[in-house]
């Protein structure tokens, strides 16, 4: 059964494909894939073949969450002292880690909450004090499926991303990821041309 004018454009909506975009990858032109999607004209088979082609490409190229997640999410929990995320954090490098409650995102920690906590708040001894007591906003979640470009945009704003698979944090995203895909994808380019 040949696919109905619905049928690709949803593929290509679900994709994030502009009509441009699927017009370039399949070698057609762009007005052309408009009249296939408003129905106005039945396809050649050859140009079907040319779509469903640049379909397929796209959907292999398409990266997500689950893809460039770090599995192993460091973490603190509400009752954690503020040392102890300070120290963990110092471990790891880290300038935030978030808060999680048996697997459930609660809130975030950094080192600049925690500056701001001494030197606003003339507290000078917060050690003691627990995570909860301090933390912000968790960051924001993403489901295992959600493609690079809307964690990028999410990045923008924010240091970090979990990933949630039924209502538990399953991994993390950082610019650094997105750093590190964009690298791997030069060297991988670089790679084909020789």
């Amino acid at each position: 059964m040949l696919p109905t004018p619905k049928d690709i454009k949803e593929r290509r909506l679900a994709l994030h494909m502009t009509q441009n975009e699927l017009a370039k990858r399949a070698g057609v032109s762009q007005p052309l894939i408009a009249r296939i999607e408003s129905g106005d004209i039945d396809p050649r088979l050859s140009t079907l073949q040319k779509i469903f082609n640049a379909f397929e490409s796209a959907e292999r190229e398409r990266v997500i969450a689950a893809d460039i997640m770090h599995s192993s999410v460091v973490h603190v929990r509400p009752t954690d002292t503020v040392e102890y995320a300070v120290s963990l954090m110092e471990e790891e490098d880290f300038s935030q880690v978030p808060v999680l409650d048996n697997g459930v995102p609660v809130g975030s920690i950094s080192s600049d909450t925690v500056v701001h906590q001494i030197v606003e708040k003339r507290k000078g001894d917060i050690g003691s004090m627990l995570v909860k007591e301090i933390m912000e906003s968790p960051f924001p979640s993403v489901s295992l499926t959600t493609d690079v470009d809307t964690i990028f945009h999410i990045l923008e704003k924010h240091p970090a991303v979990l990933v949630v698979d039924h209502g538990e944090v399953t991994g993390v995203v950082t610019q650094h990821d997105i750093i590190q895909l964009v690298h791997r994808r030069r060297n991988k380019g670089s790679h084909e041309e020789a």
